[in-house]
């Protein structure tokens, strides 16, 4: 028999290096519970966009990681010929997107990144020889200067002779066969990000000037990014090249904003480093990309292709989540904070997780509601500038793929002279005590002033630092007592609903109406605030979390206004709260056994959920041993499930144990899971 109970509170839930690229699956012997799943199907008139950077005939390369030997190099286009595989131009690339021309089966577009001199010299007459198009993209400040001078390349000096002449730029472009792309004029490079003094990618970062202690604005950061974009234009001009029709951003970043800015100068495509398939229906703005490294085989190349065709990324990999607080991290003493964050890194590192929920808010007087935050934003107290720093460091320093942005949907505590601080959730109780409501203070998701500053909170975390999903938390929901505020009341009426509740929960088809109505508003609520995010995070993932009762009983939707069905539909990820001693649960081994099968029952169930153990039991301030938790773990590993984290972290105390949590991580393959 479930009981039912609604956790306080303080219980909770619940360098310019790329986030991790899916790579080529790893292959493990380890022998592991089957899951079925349906494996894709391949359209073959998926486009395929594939980024070389060094093509060179020796090992002297200037970034060795990226390069390929010109014998490489034609071991690649050999196989795709072999194969069925047809190299398109972007004219046919354009033509095809406004429906005037009929791509060949197996296209493929070949793009070569910074325009160094060893690309004339070795890969050109290969790509002459067999008629094969490219898009070079090249930096207008790289090739500016001098003949025998030196050129700013990143933090480093590079000779400009290691880059393409004019005289060579022109040369190829006359030859029909290459396409001259932008890669900016000088956004190849990093900005400070943060007080910290961060380097983050200068296309998507907001600067952050230490003298006066501010971030570049809006209206800054866009006409920074226009003048660049354009310079870049003009300088390629005015050397006798055409003006690009195609923008492959620096390190792959980009956001709604550059992509607009990049079609108003007369270049519709756009190319990152993301995961998935092209097609040309889409916009041409968003392709994405297969990056080659320097010791990339056929059978990668090969493997990484059917990735992208099958829609398989960094996503589909089981999930290794540790659930980090940054209430932990922070202190008032500078050095003790960055004391914490190095123990946080080594523990990430140690443990080798592959995803990290990241806590974005603050909630010192733990009432469960964020009343301050760890970003720039025009709403709330700053506690610290903290969030772009952790997180930053968590995606350049470890081997962590997805950091997800910790945020509550409504629990927010607005300073009281705001008067949208007053727009609650409001419990209705017939008796004083009648009913312990949720234990959150919120904004009603039934007030539009209040959703209008909750999203301004969004879309200012956005443009604060790069970071791949958004965590919802577990204040994503209503009870069967909430919401009675006025707001909420005229809403009900006007879906032909009684204005009290308690009439509501005396009839079922009321009351079903009712939670269908309330967790809709929720989840609706949820992804109109990801589609903010995504101006900023265009491959922006989300999660939520989800209490354990909901995944159990169907009946339990109506305490929660959650729905297991309905969530895993909407996120990409369902982070059920599976905490036996939160839940009072009699029989641990059972609960999780319970939750599994209902998971299993659902149509993507098993690969869209994360099921979320707790470090601590709040009850009774007891740390859960570290063997206990992974002994839950392998449990669950053997039940077939495919997601597994845990909160909270606790890096100051050391817990949970992070060798025991890399052993049991480590049991379970990291290889993509169609």
């Amino acid at each position: 028999m479930l009981s039912r109970y609604f956790s306080p509170a303080v219980m909770i839930c619940i360098s310019l290096c790329l986030p991790m690229l899916a790579t080529h699956a790893i292959a493990e012997d380890r022998p592991e519970a089957a899951v079925e799943v349906e494996v894709p199907k391949i359209d073959l008139k998926t486009l395929t966009v594939i980024g070389y950077h060094e093509i060179v005939a020796h090992a002297n390369a200037i970034i060795p990681d990226y390069a390929v030997s010109s014998q490489q190099f034609e071991l690649h286009l050999d196989w795709l010929q072999q194969n069925g595989y047809h190299f398109i131009t972007v004219d046919q690339l354009i033509k095809a997107s406004e429906g005037r021309y009929q791509l060949p089966s197996k296209p493929v577009l070949l793009t070569v990144d910074d325009g160094y001199q060893s690309f004339y010299q070795y890969a050109y007459p290969i790509l002459k020889a067999r008629k094969i198009p490219v898009v070079l993209s090249v930096v207008g400040s790289w090739l500016e200067p001098k003949a025998n001078s030196m050129v700013q390349f990143g933090d480093d000096q590079l000779a400009r002779n290691k880059l393409l002449s004019w005289t060579e730029l022109k040369t190829m472009q006359d030859s029909g066969l290459v396409e001259i792309g932008s890669h900016s004029y000088n956004l190849h490079r990093g900005v400070i990000g943060n007080p910290q003094g961060n380097s983050e990618p200068a296309a998507i970062t907001r600067e952050y000037d230490a003298k006066t202690k501010t971030y570049e604005s809006d209206k800054a950061y866009a006409a920074r990014i226009y003048k660049d974009l354009k310079k870049n234009n003009s300088v390629l001009k005015a050397h006798g090249l055409r003006s690009p029709r195609v923008m492959v951003w620096p390190y792959g970043r980009y956001n709604m904003q550059t992509i607009n800015i990049a079609k108003k100068l007369g270049m519709p495509i756009a190319i990152s480093l993301d995961d998935g398939p092209d097609h040309i229906k889409k916009s041409l703005g968003q392709m994405n990309r297969i990056l080659i490294e320097g010791n990339m085989t056929t059978d990668n190349l090969a493997q990484e292709i059917q990735n992208r065709q099958m829609n398989l990324g960094d996503n589909n990999r089981p999930q290794k989540i540790m659930h980090v607080d940054l209430d932990y991290i922070y202190d008032p003493d500078l050095q003790q904070q960055e004391k914490n964050l190095g123990l946080l890194l080594d523990r990430i590192r140690a443990m080798k997780v592959n995803t990290i929920y990241l806590q974005a808010f603050s909630d010192p007087d733990a009432n469960g509601s964020a009343d301050m935050v760890y970003f720039p934003n025009r709403y709330l107290p700053m506690r610290a500038d903290l969030f772009n720093r952790v997180a930053w460091q968590i995606q350049s320093q470890t081997q962590v793929g997805r950091v997800y942005a910790w945020m509550p949907l409504l629990a927010w505590e607005l300073p009281k002279n705001n008067p949208i601080s007053q727009d609650l959730v409001v419990t209705q109780q017939s008796k004083t005590g009648e009913h312990l409501n949720m234990g959150y203070l919120r904004l009603s998701p039934f007030s539009a002033p209040a959703r209008q500053v909750i999203k301004g909170i969004y879309q200012d975390l956005a443009k604060s630092t790069p970071f791949n999903g958004i965590l919802f938390h577990d204040d994503a929901t209503l009870s069967d007592y909430e919401d009675a505020s006025p707001e909420a009341m005229r809403v009900y009426a006007q879906h032909g609903l009684p204005t009290d509740l308690a009439e509501i929960r005396k009839d079922d088809a009321k009351l079903q109406k009712w939670t269908a109505l309330k967790t809709d508003t929720i989840d609706d609520f949820a992804m109109e605030l990801a589609a903010e995010v995504r101006l900023y995070q265009p491959f922006l993932m989300t999660a939520r979390n989800m209490y354990a009762q909901v995944a159990l009983s169907a009946y339990s939707e109506n305490w929660y206004s959650q729905s297991l069905e309905q969530s895993l539909k909407k996120y990409d990820f369902t982070a059920i709260m599976a905490m036996p001693y939160m839940e009072q649960a009699p029989d641990a081994k059972q609960f999780y056994q319970n939750l599994v099968k209902r998971v299993k029952q659902q149509p993507q169930g098993m690969k869209k959920a994360v099921f979320e153990l707790q470090a601590v039991n709040w009850r009774t301030g007891e740390k859960i041993p570290t063997t206990e938790m992974t002994d839950t773990i392998k449990s669950l590993y053997q039940q077939g499930v495919l997601h597994v984290g845990y909160y909270p972290d606790d890096p100051i105390q050391g817990h949970p144990d992070p060798e025991e949590m890399r052993k049991v991580f480590d049991s379970k393959s990291y290889r993509l899971i169609p």
